[in-house]
């Protein structure tokens, strides 16, 4: 017979008996978010189980936290984590089972036995730049990385405790009411821009860690979260304490800018060099790093040597610089060096040798590593343009037998004055791909290489603030929209002259794209209907029913939706439309507040519902003509930041990072994926798969009928601007091959059968 549950918050609900089959034994620790019990499977294996708090249960924000918080566990490899044996979500009260791991965390094993030792901080400081390499590569951001989340187990450190928020026990709040990390364990940028937290900010957190670990405290510290926050953001870290040769490893990794701050990959490799010089401490009893899991060494600068570029995420070795002794070791390279320096020197001089010529050699390498471009697993770097034509210019079949991933920058790309790049927004048609970015009006860009055909400058008007439209193609031209709108454009797509131009400030924005046709809709409601490649109007006049409409178009290159929602938001007022003559085709009135997704088969048009909290509730599939209207209500509500349709299913990607797949035709099977990416450009959908990017500059794809993360390329963040950081382009589809703009500036192109490698 099953347990009985009992609803509620009392003492008899906060402790069950049972988390679905598993009977829990007795009581762990508590968080803000749940409960951790130790419980037994029926094989006799002890497990982890959280269950969520009683009065967060019927929370859905709270469950769709936890619901991330179980898929990012489970995308993690169990080397470097407690590895997910169980979970139910949508339990009455969601629990999560993994592995127990009979060891102290971190803050435990400080508390009882004081600051760990040098080689020991060494060796835990390895530990954890490799599980957090291993975390990063599965798309995941921990954001709360601190003492009492790490285990010192007997085979390395284990990183515990993904997605949990502190609503209960936190002062410091993020926009939607919740502390995402613990404040003196957290980034600047977590502070500043919490929608935009990269995996920089884990290396941060790994920074105080280490200072915690070697001295008992961390790099900021105060009663009030408020002024650890500020003491975060704006002063230095207090390191006293911390021994000499970690110094500049800590410093790098508490950087203020999250572009300055090493991979940890970089750490990896600098940690492996310093780990087997130093000396054990006697009170070690916990090893922290196991020897087989430590990177291959790499050369070491010495006497007249160059220092070795340290590679970034997922590259494989990189080659020594001219000079430099690719044969020896980082650990010989030191032990030689020493030896020369100060023969016969006792083992304290040389350990004073070691520490000095450690330090330096941080230094070295963190600073090489920043250097280093990421490319994707088993990529060389993209010979550049002119080594490129020369190469065809040769009939090198070789050369351009196979197509490459590549990247760009467009000139311009760069906010003046501050330094800020800035992302490029980019359409693809006729065989080229046509962008728009900060300071460039428009450019074309060779698909094949990435190479720049031309490119023109924005109007000076408007172009330092405005939010940059991508260029796209119509009527066999191509059309540009200032970044203010106040002028439209239509160039020659081979030599960018201008055919024709438009002053469209007197329309407030409402300019609207329909195929070959250009929809303007005036203040008074007047539709104004103008032709792609010749600026002629084609018709004008109002539509009825309808004030100052919206119009969505979908690919057909002649129907546009228009619509209009009373101001109760209780009814929505749909007419479709010819773009090319003016005539009505249809025309259907819905109840609710409803906004178009897309297209469906046998001309069905899906729309997305909202209730007045602007949470999307449903999806509605119409159908002129036939089977009228069918709602599809959504399991919860959903905060979706975009929406696209494939078939009759429509794929809803929500403001906290859920991508919820909405099936409304027969066959079709709806689910969720926590992608963990708050902050997400719209969604693009091409034939079984979706597409879209993060604000940190990585591109993901998303197998759209089994709703599994299938790739993702490596972040590419830029310096956060103000004009449009909540705005990130979309990435564009076509041909096989997926483009995608970054927040660095850069336009880069992969390719779309292979996302695994990307």
């Amino acid at each position: 017979m099953p347990p009985v549950r009992r609803p509620g918050s009392d003492p008899e609900t906060e402790h069950p008996e049972f988390a679905g089959q598993y009977r829990l034994e007795a009581p762990l620790g508590s968080g803000g978010m749940g409960v951790v019990h130790l419980a037994r499977s029926a094989s006799g294996r002890q497990l982890a189980v959280k269950v969520v708090h009683a009065e967060y249960a019927q929370d859905p924000e709270f469950r769709a936290r936890f619901r991330q918080e179980v898929a990012a566990a489970r995308r993690v490899s169990g080397a470097f984590t407690a590895p997910v044996i169980d979970a139910d979500p949508d339990d009455p009260r969601p629990w999560m089972a993994t592995q127990y791991i009979p060891a102290p965390t971190l803050a435990e094993e400080v508390k009882r036995n004081g600051p760990l030792g040098a080689a020991e901080v060494v060796r835990l400081a390895a530990g954890l730049a490799e599980a957090l390499r291993d975390i990063h590569r599965a798309g995941v951001v921990h954001r709360d990385l601190k003492p009492s989340n790490v285990l010192l187990a007997a085979d390395g450190p284990k990183v515990i405790d993904f997605g949990i928020s502190r609503p209960a026990d936190s002062e410091l709040r993020t926009e939607t009411g919740q502390l995402i990390g613990t404040p003196p364990f957290m980034a600047p940028e977590q502070f500043q821009r919490p929608r935009t937290v990269g995996p920089a900010a884990d290396v941060f957190a790994l920074g105080s860690v280490l200072v915690h670990a070697a001295t008992g405290r961390g790099p900021f510290e105060s009663e009030s979260p408020y002024l650890v926050a500020y003491q975060v953001v704006h002063d230095e870290a207090d390191l006293a304490g911390v021994p000499a040769e970690l110094l500049p490893l800590v410093q790098r990794c508490l950087a203020k800018d999250p572009r300055e701050r090493p991979t940890p990959d970089a750490l990896m490799t600098v940690l492996r060099a310093m780990a087997d010089p130093l000396p054990s401490s006697p009170r070690a009893t916990v090893p922290l790093v196991p020897a087989q899991r430590a990177p291959d060494p790499v050369s070491l600068p010495g006497r007249g040597a160059a220092a070795v570029p340290v590679p970034a995420p997922g590259e494989g070795a990189v080659p020594a610089a001219d000079g430099a002794d690719a044969s020896s070791s980082g650990a010989e390279g030191i032990d030689t060096h020493v030896k020369e320096a100060a023969p016969g020197a006792r083992p304290v001089r040389r350990r004073m040798a070691r520490r000095w010529l450690t330090a330096g050699l941080v230094a070295a390498v963190l600073a090489a590593a920043g250097t280093v471009v990421a490319l994707r697993k088993g990529a060389e770097p993209r010979p550049d343009a002119r080594a490129a034509a020369a190469q065809r210019e040769a009939g090198d079949g070789a050369a351009t037998a196979a197509w490459r991933p590549w990247r760009a920058t467009l000139g311009g790309g760069r906010a003046a004055g501050t330094g800020t790049a800035r992302p490029a927004f980019c359409s693809y048609g006729g065989g080229a791909l046509y962008c728009a970015g900060r300071g460039v009006g428009a450019a074309r860009l060779d698909p094949s290489d990435g190479r720049v055909v031309w490119s023109r400058p924005a109007a000076a008007r408007g172009a330092a603030d405005g939010v940059p439209t991508a260029p796209a193609l119509s009527g066999g031209l191509l059309r540009v929209v200032s970044p203010d709108g106040a002028r439209l454009e239509a160039l020659d797509p081979r030599t960018h002259r201008v055919r024709w131009n438009r002053d469209v400030s007197g329309y407030g924005g409402r300019v609207y794209p329909a195929g070959d046709t250009v929809l303007l809709v005036a203040a008074d409601g007047t539709v104004r209907a103008v032709d792609g490649a010749t600026n002629r109007e084609r018709w004008g006049h109002r539509l009825s029913g309808h004030v100052r409409p919206s119009f969505f178009a979908y690919g057909d290159g002649r129907t546009a939706y228009a619509v209009t929602t009373s101001p109760d938001g209780g009814r929505t007022l749909v007419t479709a439309v010819d773009a090319v003559r003016g005539t009505t085709r249809w025309r259907h009135a819905f109840s609710g507040q409803l906004t178009p997704a897309g297209t469906g088969p046998r001309g069905a048009l899906l729309l997305t519902e909202t209730d007045r909290q602007t949470r999307t509730t449903a999806v509605v599939r119409y159908e002129p003509g036939r089977s009228g209207v069918r709602r599809v209500a959504l399991t919860a509500p959903v905060s979706a930041a975009s929406a696209v349709v494939r078939g009759g299913t429509v794929y809803l990607l929500c403001a906290d990072g859920g991508l919820v797949a909405a099936a409304t035709g027969r066959g079709e099977r709806g689910w969720r994926l926590e992608t963990s990416v708050a902050n997400a450009s719209p969604l693009v959908a091409t034939d079984g798969r979706l597409y879209f990017s993060a604000a940190d500059g990585r591109l993901l794809a998303v197998d759209a009928r089994k709703g599994t993360l299938i790739g993702q390329t490596e972040p590419r963040a830029g310096r956060a601007g103000r004009s449009y950081l909540e705005l990130v382009p979309a990435p564009v589809a076509a041909d096989g091959k997926v483009f995608a703009a970054a927040p660095d500036g850069t336009v880069f192109g992969v390719d779309e059968r292979h996302p695994a490698r990307w």
